[in-house]
């Protein structure tokens, strides 16, 4: 086989995602294989989840492809990076190597100097379609727009490309190239459901800074409903998953898609029990009635900060309080909530934390996550802070996550931050029910505080 796509994450690599057992396949490599395979380019598709690099390279040795299409993003870039100076050794036969997906936008010299051959800018379809008969037919490559490389040493990169304006012209994910049984298995063992993925929409049209809209930009463009719910209906009678997670940023932004899509899966038979991400004033009493119709379970609404200055300042363009009240609402209707916490933003004090703290035992959201801010190169967040970052690790043995920039005290205060804010909620939600718990969690949050005020 000429063409193989691939990725560098491995699951028994990654402790944290053990114990959680929530992985999905690699949905945009996917899609790009079926594009190629529309298009009567045949390839390979070598999933790394469930397996280790050891198999991977020895299957890439034993299928000796041409060229290899791999993604790479925030958190596999290391792996990648090792996987690629291995590949470009003779065992292999030095085969091409193209690279896409949302790390390499912004880090492109980077990634050709570290042994990459082409990369993909941007939607990764019809540029990785014209970049691998190219190189199969040997024909001049330089006219292809979306791509970058390196010639005698210096940087060419072409024209960027159009995005897609109508995404039902994109043939749905080759799902047949990879094991999804692994997939379905593990999530029944580990959490008594089934899960898949689906997207309906690619870009976002709003403006937060710390978020990369490196691959789809900041736009919006929709599948139709009517294609989604075959989709949807096609997976339920191949796979039968208990639930689906939509990978949308906001899966509710257009009112007039929701309806005609719950039109569609009534229609087509094609109901799943479903979880999805949005924005809170891009709900309201009739659009949640509408998504429980449709069998959502679980509504993920954005906050971000319980302090409306932090929210304000990530330019989030949302009052806490509606992102407060759609929670409360949700909840109310029997909808399960969850709700995502961005502590040491540039900014943030501790008056700050105190008020995320109320606010998420007010809201009182079924699940919420909890991360420290750190700048994705590209996005306003890193422009904002580039002269003051205070750590810069090596690039190609490290992530933007490692980047570090001042703050408004330092980061071990923020990670002792986290920690209070989680056992403050969870005593709050306790302290009535399970006393022994709640006293525990009093404790940790007493002691976290402490530890704030000494690394401050």
């Amino acid at each position: 086989m000429s063409i193989l796509f691939t990725h560098a994450y491995y699951l028994s690599d990654d402790p944290k995602e053990l114990k959680i057992m929530k992985p999905y396949p690699p949905l945009g490599l996917l899609y790009v294989s079926a594009y190629l395979k529309s298009k009567n380019l045949d390839n390979l598709v070598f999933d790394t989840t469930f397996t280790s690099q050891e198999e991977q390279l020895q299957y890439l040795l034993g299928q000796q492809p041409k060229i290899i299409c791999i993604y790479t993003n925030l958190m596999t870039k290391v792996e990648v990076i090792k996987l690629i100076k291995i590949l470009k050794t003779e065992p292999f036969g030095f085969p091409k190597i193209i690279l896409g997906g949302p790390d390499v936008s912004y880090n492109i010299e980077n990634y050709l100097k570290s042994g990459a051959d082409f990369l993909v800018i941007g939607e990764g379809e019809e540029t990785t379609y014209e970049l691998c008969n190219a190189i199969l037919q040997n024909i001049v490559y330089t006219t292809i727009d979306g791509i970058a490389f390196l010639e005698e040493g210096n940087l060419v990169q072409t024209p960027s490309r159009k995005k897609f304006k109508e995404l039902d012209e994109l043939p749905l994910p080759n799902r047949e190239a990879i094991d999804m049984q692994i997939y379905l298995d593990t999530w029944k063992q580990n959490h008594g459901q089934s899960s898949m993925t689906i997207s309906t929409q690619r870009g976002c049209p709003y403006t937060c800074k710390w978020c990369s809209t490196a691959v789809y930009g900041q736009s919006y463009r929709r599948r139709p409903a009517h294609q989604v719910a075959a989709e949807m209906k096609q997976l339920k009678n191949k796979f039968n998953p208990d639930a689906i997670w939509f990978v949308d940023d906001v899966f509710t932004v257009s009112h007039k898609w929701l309806l005609a899509f719950k039109e569609e899966v009534v229609q087509q038979d094609a109901i799943i029990p479903f979880e999805c991400i949005t924005r809170a004033e891009r709900l309201n009493d009739e659009i949640l009635k509408v998504l429980k119709e449709v069998g959502c379970f679980r509504i993920w609404i954005g906050a971000e900060s319980g302090s409306q200055k932090i929210i304000d300042l990530m330019d989030r363009r949302v009052d806490v309080n509606v992102v407060k009240e759609a929670i409360q609402k949700t909840n109310a209707l029997g909808i399960e909530t969850g709700t995502f916490i961005m502590l040491g933003y540039p900014g943030e004090t501790e008056k700050d934390i105190t008020e995320t703290i109320h606010y998420l035992k007010d809201a009182n959201p079924t699940h919420y996550t909890i991360t420290i801010a750190y700048p994705i190169k590209g996005t306003s967040l890193y422009n904002e802070i580039e002269n003051k970052i205070t750590k810069a690790p090596d690039w190609e043995t490290s992530t933007d996550r490692d980047i570090d920039f001042e703050r408004t005290y330092s980061r071990k205060y923020y990670n002792y931050a986290v920690s209070k804010v989680v056992n403050e909620v969870e005593f709050y939600k306790k302290k009535n029910t399970n006393v022994i718990q709640a006293l525990k969690h009093k404790v940790k949050a007493v002691l976290a505080n402490g530890l704030m005020l000494l690394n401050r």
